[in-house]
């Protein structure tokens, strides 16, 4: 629904709402469903019923926990029965500068009297976070602090300790110490978002003294979508490829007519400084893990010579793949997408060409497609829309156009072998296939959230959920890390099963789809066979809950030689494998190498 993509129209979006709601609810999307608690230290009730416009926009049903007014450290303090009756799967702090108790503080107050108050204030919450992290083991997202609408000294109180400018940036500094010491718990940074949005504008007091909202109603909109970026990200619905046109959108000019010397690229004109920023901006996104890709209308030796241009930031190497040609892009794009086994959805096309924008949005559901004018509106755009919002991050992710350009090394080499089981032993792939370990953890929580294709049941885990079934000794967990000649893929699949009596329920199983066809589903499906019978199990129980993704493992456990038991109407089906006379599968992978060596 494009009325919902940044950047929108708040005053649209606000008068329409019910409208929206209703056409989101109708349009027949499957949606992941969210239990989500708003403790508000102001009135709330707007930002709830916009927020879930953006969820549902995004792919995901909430239904909501809404405080009464300024109640929301009483309801996570005291254990209201409604808030522990509904069990939030997640939970968003919505309070503000003014819901600061402890300032501001007198002139004449002591530099221990300013620290006493910081400390009171930060307790204030850091209890509140405590308590709620032990009662509910669910992801939090807690609002920092906007600036003040005045300042009592003027410029001095940025760096006088009895400035309220100076107390807010010290809590904000507290907040964001805590949130790095504490997994599944997100800063929501309206410091940023209210500077952006104009603070006067933000902090309009009439709002605050009629209805005790704690910014204006247009400033809605967009607070609730930036709220949407982080639920996106935990939740695994984040974009994965920014795929690049090249004419007068890396640089400027027609490369085919104007030539590597005619483009605008570089320091020299205002023009040229102005693409080399966006290139600088998608080389940078490189970090986050996002894979940068060509989509262009040009003959290859044309696109390769711009990428070549002696003050391109932007190379050959920087991309997974390039699509130089003049088929359509739509058809570019999902012919990219195959390759690169990811689905077109998880794409974000850039190009300046209004009218190719609006073919790839019509033809390739789901891709985002950003609209933008000029390339400084092309960055603002695309960072505004939060498409790559970081909510973990790990070394995987810096590593991950390295892992799809060693793919590419392995597809050529598959073409070399005229059998496919020689060229899978030419690899020579070694696995790590162990139980969870603390350092793993943070991988195997971020590849479940991200998994689509290659998952049988497609569960999504927080943090805290994962750590609870990592200490559970009723549960067989394993992750499998996969490495060949050419590179180590990282922690590409994960198997979790419940043990009940002598059976093994298996409650989630998934792989990366970069490491398909190479039979690591089977050297996990050895590895949990043996550690079933460690746990004296004789029957292992897999289920596939059909999505609009996952088909191509509908019939996975067939291929494991399970037997189907059920079949239901909506796809779904239950698989049982008697682990009698079991023989192993996996013929071309080493596997824990390294501890058998130790062992020896």
């Amino acid at each position: 629904m494009t009325i919902l993509n940044y950047p929108f129209d708040s005053g649209e979006i606000l008068q329409k709402r019910r409208r929206i709601r209703r056409e989101l609810l109708a349009d027949g999307t499957k949606r992941m469903p969210k239990r989500i608690a708003v403790l508000g230290g102001s009135t709330t009730s707007d930002i709830v019923s916009i927020l879930e416009l953006f969820l549902l926009h995004e792919g995901i049903e909430p239904t909501f926990y809404e405080s009464e007014y300024a109640q929301y450290w009483q309801d996570a303090m005291f254990d209201l029965p409604e808030l522990v009756q509904f069990q939030p799967e997640l939970i968003f702090i919505h309070t503000t500068t003014r819901n600061i108790t402890e300032a501001p503080l007198p002139l004449s107050a002591s530099d221990a009297e300013v620290e006493d108050a910081l400390d009171r204030q930060t307790a204030h919450f850091t209890q509140m976070w405590e308590h709620l992290r032990e009662t509910y083991h669910c992801p939090i997202i807690q609002n920092n602090f906007e600036l003040p609408s005045y300042r009592l000294m003027g410029n001095r109180d940025a760096w006088d300790k009895h400035g309220m400018v100076w107390f807010v940036e010290e809590m904000n500094r507290r907040f964001g110490d805590y949130a790095r010491s504490h997994a599944d718990f997100y800063i929501h940074d309206i410091h940023y978002l209210s500077a952006c949005y104009g603070l006067d504008a933000w902090q309009d007091p009439t709002y605050w003294y009629l209805y005790k909202y704690a910014m204006c109603l247009d400033a809605i909109p967009t607070f609730a979508h930036s709220v949407t970026r982080i639920i996106r990200s935990i939740y695994g619905k984040n974009k994965k490829v920014l795929a690049l046109d090249l004419d007068n959108t890396l640089w400027g000019g027609v490369i085919g007519d104007d030539g590597q010397e005619g483009i605008a690229i570089g320091q020299e004109t205002a023009e040229a400084e102005a693409y080399t920023e966006v290139q600088e901006y998608c080389k940078a996104q490189k970090q986050l893990g996002v894979l940068l890709a060509v989509c262009s209308k040009n003959e290859p030796e044309n696109a390769r010579l711009g990428l070549s241009h002696p003050d391109s930031v932007l190379h050959d190497d920087d991309f997974v793949s390039i699509y130089a040609n003049w088929e359509p892009k739509d058809e570019n794009l999902r012919r990219m997408a195959d390759q690169l086994t990811l689905l077109p959805e998880s794409f974000v096309f850039v190009d300046d060409n209004p009218a190719e924008r609006d073919i790839v949005s019509a033809q390739i559901p789901g891709i985002a497609v950003p609209e933008f004018d000029s390339p400084a509106d092309c960055i603002r755009v695309l960072d505004r829309s939060g498409y790559f919002e970081t909510t973990t991050f790990s070394a995987a992710d810096a590593d991950r156009s390295e892992m799809y350009r060693a793919n590419a090394a392995r597809a050529k080499m598959q073409q070399t072998y005229a059998d496919y089981t020689a060229y899978l032993r030419g690899l020579e792939m070694h696995a790590e296939i162990r139980d969870f370990t603390p350092v793993a953890l943070p991988r195997i929580v971020q590849l479940t959230n991200k998994s689509n294709q290659f998952n049988l049941t497609t569960r999504r885990y927080t943090q805290s959920e994962m750590e609870q079934i990592a200490a559970d000794p009723n549960r067989i967990r394993l992750y499998g890390r996969l490495r060949d000649k050419f590179g180590d893929n990282g922690i590409v699949s994960v198997v979790i099963g419940e043990i009940m009596d002598k059976t093994l329920h298996v409650e989630l199983w998934l792989m990366s789809c970069r490491v398909l066809k190479r039979d690591m589903e089977f050297a996990m499906l050895d590895a949990l066979v043996a550690q079933c019978r460690l746990h004296g199990i004789t029957t292992i129980v897999g289920s596939y809950l059909k999505t609009a993704k996952n088909a191509m493992v509908q019939d996975l456990y067939g291929t494991f030689g399970f037997t189907k038991t059920q079949q239901f109407e909506n796809g779904d089906s239950t698989w049982t494998l008697s682990l009698d006379g079991y023989q192993n599968k996996n013929r071309v992978i080493a596997v824990n190498e390294e501890e058998m060596e130790h062992d020896a």
